[in-house]
């Protein structure tokens, strides 16, 4: 079995599509695959199918509902917050130690887990999603956008993300919707300070061969 988590430089830069693409290809080299969003933000139920986890539900040929949604996706929250804050709008909270227990591997070949929000995201009062990658063990997609500033952020979350012990396979550069400068000159740039890290690029609407980066 090989497991991998999916995570990002901060929200809204592509990680469901990178989960989502991942999903379909691994089906279609016929492996038994499982993929995970324990974390949402922003739900609302009667868009279950626009949400990520929806989408992740649809490239793994599954029916998308309020009920399947909740089998990969146990900790829902309706504000569009990060989720110690939302989760505290419900009287809620996350047990962290319950978190990194639902992602435990199966009998599936390959087990994705994908994040929320970006690894610095707040979980709980104390821990981040970068505390979950580290307790997990699991090596590391780092999905980053090609907007102006992502050369720093990605960088930033690469080097935090290596301080906490955590194997970064890939940096995977999602085109943004606006991108200052060709998508090829963004992954130039961060593949000049991460040598020893192979750096993707997806372009908007696109996809990559990104599964040499998930075998161990």
């Amino acid at each position: 079995m090989t497991a991998c988590f999916i995570t990002a430089t901060g929200t809204e830069i592509g990680k469901t599509y990178v989960t989502a693409m991942l999903c379909r290809e691994l089906r279609r080299n016929d492996k038994n695959v499982r993929a995970l969003k324990p974390v949402l933000s922003g739900y609302e139920p009667e868009l279950a199918g626009e949400c990520d986890s929806g989408l992740i539900l649809a490239a793994l040929g599954q029916d998308v509902s309020d009920a399947s949604i909740a089998e990969i996706t146990p900790w829902r929250f309706a504000a569009p917050l990060s989720p110690d804050m939302a989760a505290a709008r419900e009287g809620r909270a996350i047990e962290f130690s319950s978190l990194v227990e639902f992602c435990e591997p199966g009998d599936e070949d390959f087990l994705l887990v994908e994040g929320v929000g970006g690894a610095m995201v707040p979980l709980t009062e104390r821990e981040t999603v970068l505390d979950w990658v580290a307790a997990l063990g699991y090596p590391a997609l780092v999905v980053a956008g090609s907007y102006l500033g992502t050369i720093s952020h990605t960088l930033t979350t690469v080097r935090a993300m290596r301080a906490c012990g955590v194997t970064v396979s890939a940096v995977v550069v999602s085109e943004s919707e606006v991108s200052p400068v060709p998508i090829a000159e963004t992954v130039e740039a961060i593949s000049r300070f991460l040598d020893d890290v192979a750096v993707v690029a997806v372009p908007r609407g696109g996809k990559a061969d990104l599964l040499p980066y998930i075998h161990s």
